[in-house]
């Protein structure tokens, strides 16, 4: 019997008992969409963090009071000295594997006015040195970055986002126009690129402005963070290495004693959550196991009564001349595109689900094409397991007495 036509005998039985076979099914579709929608889910935030991970640039690492990523004892951090910008001077002038040392410090959720508008109070204010932009990846749209001198004379200059832009130069162009922060009059030198949001939270809302400026409106009693970037990608390592020792140093931490500071890199951020999502698969696998194992042992019962129904049918096939092969790969198949289709269902509701939670909520998704190859390969892999047995029973059936039985 040719493949084709076993294709279709099997299509056929499979059709004709449909309630039945959609119950069968179910598992499956079970299984499949909970691995497609999970793993579609996680990808998507993980790319996500990727992203966000990534502002700090190729080869750059950042010194900080607080830990990035992960819990801990939040007094001890809180106690720590603040890092200050002459710090970051210090590691400019003694790291030789550095190029670029920038000090940044934030304040968020503030307000920005122009004449009669103003933003939410959802604006977060910068304050920073020229390696800020480098250092933390950000691109001009249109104007210059903060200069050196700006930061050394404190001038009230400001480079904005798009957002700010849309909100309160929505016909006109920004460029040399005052806003004001904190009451204060800032001069619009340059609007970054577009850059989107991450997990909800856009990066287009920002205003930075010299550091200099900053603490003389917010004050100086506050950490930095200082982002450094490596000569190389190999020695970025050795500036880690070395920024630690010179930090240490500057700041007298005794020999033994653990740093009173934080290094962020990015693989940091992944490396957190990776381990903060491997929870969430294993419970994803278990249920998807359970599914499939259940719906293999529903395949299994739903072939073997196929076999019980089909026995007079099998005995006219063997007694015109099909052989074990033809009966044993007819039922095989048949599970196996039972199997199948209950995976290309569960695999668009997973689809579906990953993009209405990415339509719906901030939370992104990407659907990995490995998952889905691996979903129908296990889907195979289930409908031949659990069929295998049904159809070597009916393989095996005497042709004389499949033809007697009623």
């Amino acid at each position: 019997m040719h493949f084709g036509e076993s294709f279709n005998i099997s299509l056929t039985s499979i059709l004709t008992n449909k309630l039945r076979s959609a119950l069968t099914l179910l598992g499956i579709i079970i299984g499949v969409m909970t691995i497609i929608a999970m793993q579609s889910l996680i990808t998507g935030m993980r790319n996500s963090v990727l992203n966000e991970s990534s502002v700090l640039g190729s080869n750059v690492f950042q010194v900080q009071k607080f830990p990035a990523v992960g819990g801990g004892d939040w007094q001890k951090y809180r106690n720590r000295k603040n890092l200050t910008v002459e710090e970051a001077n210090i590691i400019r002038q003694k790291v030789p594997t550095v190029e670029n040392v920038g000090a940044e410090v934030w304040e968020f959720g503030r307000e920005i006015r122009y004449k009669d508008k103003k933003t939410l109070p959802i604006i977060v204010v910068a304050g920073g040195t020229p390696e800020f932009f480098e250092n933390n990846s950000y691109e001009m749209g249109d104007g210059r970055f903060i200069t050196n001198q700006d930061v050394d004379y404190g001038r009230r200059v400001a480079v904005i986002g798009v957002e700010i832009v849309n909100r309160l130069f929505p016909y006109e162009d920004p460029m040399g126009k005052d806003i004001k922060v904190e009451g204060e009059r800032f001069e619009v030198i340059g609007v970054f690129a577009k850059m989107g949001s991450i997990f909800g939270n856009s990066r287009d809302d920002r205003v930075v402005i010299p550091i200099t400026r900053f603490e003389k409106i917010y004050g100086k009693r506050r950490s930095i963070n200082i982002t450094i970037k490596a000569k190389s990608a190999e020695l970025y390592q050795t500036a880690i290495d070395q920024t630690i020792g010179v930090l240490r140093t500057a700041r007298k931490v005794p020999p033994g004693k653990e740093n009173d500071f934080e290094i962020r890199t990015n693989e940091q951020f992944m490396e957190f959550f990776d381990n903060l999502t491997k929870s969430v698969k294993i419970v994803a696998i278990v249920i998807a196991s359970i599914s499939l194992i259940v719906a293999g042992v529903g395949i299994m019962n739903i072939m073997l009564v196929s076999v019980t129904e089909r026995t007079r049918e099998i005995g006219i096939r063997k007694s015109i001349g099909a052989k074990k092969s033809d009966i044993l790969w007819q039922f095989m198949i048949e599970a196996i595109i039972l199997s199948e289709i209950g995976g290309l269902i569960g695999i668009f509701i997973g689809l579906g689900i990953g993009f209405l939670v990415k339509s719906l909520t901030p939370v992104p998704s990407a659907v990995p094409v490995w998952t889905v190859i691996i979903g129908l390969l296990f889907c195979s892999f289930v409908g031949i397991v659990f069929g295998v047995y049904p159809a070597s029973k009916a393989a095996k059936l005497n042709p004389i007495t499949a033809l007697r039985y009623e």
